[in-house]
């Protein structure tokens, strides 16, 4: 009976409470209408982009499912002291909205790796895998020979086009690995990370690959140990054992990617300021590798060190779009993902608001009429958004519902990771943990050492030439193809050509629906017939 009584005051509380955050205009239905009447009219007004992209403009959100869309846009608002739920993000400016299917052909739920090949060459493979298709099996060399497949960067290089990958994490990490490499192993990041059998039989690490596979005029991130022999010291933690050179073959490859670059304005640079001493203007190659390993969340950014995603956008585009041609750019905001895995909600969604910033530099730096912009996840995380708070609640606080064990409970939660706790046998008392720091772990209903990902379908987002291709329910290799249609990359040259037609067919195609018509009348003939003398 108390519990009940104490269900029905919650619930009296909560209905007083709702409208306390609630904006004045907001109370008047006219406000909703005149809103919904703005934006349909807006739809209505829109005209389609049919013209071929010049430029390709694609920013990858890795683990940026629904969930993490969502509590980034709130929590972009209420940084800005706003209620959060009404801000408009960057992204959410997109007219043209898709779903797509994540999973890849070994496993219902996929990793950044299988995605990547998907949405970057394609075609779906295997978990694990990197640039290869899903007749190449996980970590055995023997089975990638001629399974390699090619992405859209590629496919925009051989166009004429300059092309480049920024990144948060490794520049040998899945996503921007899949724009260059071809790997049965996401995690040979250098030939140290390979089985002695695996080299013997031809296979080359991702780092390699990163200056062999395609002319690349644009790197951006992280991994600088993976490029050097095996005990150099790293220029910015030189005591630090573990950010020391991993190679075990003596390769330099940074030094080696200088000499490939003799003749052209090429610059490496490892911090802040010599990356900001940088001229786009008279900059033909840049490779920038600020960490060891992966960049720093942002929120712990040095600064002084390290420029920004949104930095490291600009100074791309400023290069590559000297281009005539046009240019491919691959930017990723990949910590979104390690802080998911983690169980740190407030890291991932500082991650995302970080990465729609990018996107705003973006949208600020191009044409809309010569340049497709697409915004995507590779593939979700298990966050929900729960329970019943407050409009203009944070977003990394608590319910002000209790649970059935008479204890509060946050706002996002996982459905496993880290952050499972018990203690004697309850879960944590929360009501004096301050979970909206940076070093929370949110509670999590399994115990595993890491959050695995999920496998609802993500969003993809498009504006610019050719955008409205983006939409419906898709597999996800379609991204590529339909980017590469836009702009006429690849071997689907139809869009330069002027077939763009709604059922248009090749000569070959054309013969052979006449053939089935003709089947099909004979076929009508000798019925009537044979029903004519049935009937006599």
């Amino acid at each position: 009976m108390e519990s009940t009584r104490g269900a029905i005051l919650v619930v009296f509380l909560l209905v007083a409470c709702s409208s306390s955050n609630a904006k004045v205009e907001e109370e008047n239905p006219e406000f909703w209408r005149t809103q919904a009447r703005k934006t349909l009219q807006e739809a209505l007004d829109r005209k389609l982009n049919t013209n071929v992209a010049k430029n390709i403009l694609f920013f990858l959100g890795d683990g940026m499912g629904i969930t993490t869309f969502t509590a980034a846009r709130i929590l972009k608002g209420q940084l800005q002291n706003q209620t959060g739920e009404e801000t408009v993000m960057t992204m959410d400016t997109f007219p043209n909205v898709g779903l797509v299917k994540t999973y890849s052909v070994d496993f219902q739920i996929p990793d950044s790796a299988a995605t990547g090949t998907a949405y970057l060459c394609g075609v779906k493979t295997n978990l694990n895998t990197i640039g290869v298709s899903a007749a190449a099996r996980n970590g055995a060399c023997k089975t990638q020979k001629g399974k390699e497949v090619t992405s859209i960067l590629k496919w925009a290089k051989d166009a004429g086009k300059s092309v480049g990958i920024v990144t948060t994490t490794r520049v040998q990490h899945a996503t921007p690995a899949a724009s260059y490499a071809h790997s049965v192993s996401r995690k040979w990041y250098s030939d140290a990370d390979m089985p002695d059998a695996a080299k013997r039989d031809g296979c080359t690490d991702i780092s390699s690959q990163l200056l062999k596979n395609t002319d690349i005029d644009v790197i951006i991130g992280g991994g600088r140990k993976y490029m050097t022999p095996r005990g150099t010291k790293d220029p910015e933690y030189p005591r630090d054992f573990s950010s020391r050179g991993k190679r075990k073959d003596g390769h330099n490859l940074i030094n080696e990617w200088k000499k490939m670059k003799m003749g052209k304005v090429a610059h490496y640079v490892w911090n802040k300021t010599d990356f900001d001493a940088v001229d786009p203007e008279k900059t033909d190659y840049l490779m920038a590798l600020f960490e060891p390993g992966d960049l720093r969340f942002e929120v712990e950014r040095d600064p002084s060190m390290d420029p920004s995603i949104v930095e490291t956008t600009e100074k791309a585009l400023r290069i590559l779009q000297k281009n005539p041609n046009g240019f491919f750019l691959l930017v990723e905001g990949g910590r979104i993902d390690q802080a998911h895995h983690d169980g740190r909600a407030y890291m991932a969604l500082h991650e995302a608001v970080a990465l729609d910033n990018a996107i705003a530099k973006g949208l600020e730096l191009t044409k809309e009429h010569e340049t497709l912009t697409v915004v995507m996840a590779d593939h979700s995380h298990t966050l929900t958004l729960n329970g019943f708070p407050f409009r203009g609640q944070s977003i990394l606080g608590k319910s002000p519902l209790w649970a059935t064990d008479i204890q509060p409970y946050t706002i996002l939660m996982y459905g496993n990771g880290p952050g499972h706790k018990l203690i004697n046998g309850s879960r944590p008392d929360l009501r004096n943990v301050n979970t909206k720091t940076k070093d929370y772990v949110q509670l999590a209903a399994v115990p595993t050492e890491s959050a695995t990902h999920s496998g609802e379908d993500v969003a993809v987002l498009a504006r610019g030439p050719m955008a409205h291709i983006f939409q419906g329910v898709n597999e996800q290799n379609y991204v590529a193809h339909a980017m590469a249609y836009a702009a006429c990359v690849g071997t689907d040259q139809r869009h330069c050509q002027g077939q763009n037609v709604v059922g248009a067919t090749t000569p070959g195609e054309n013969m052979a629906v006449q053939v089935h018509s003709s089947v099909v009348l004979v076929t009508s003939l000798l019925t009537c017939l044979v029903v004519q003398v049935m009937l006599m």
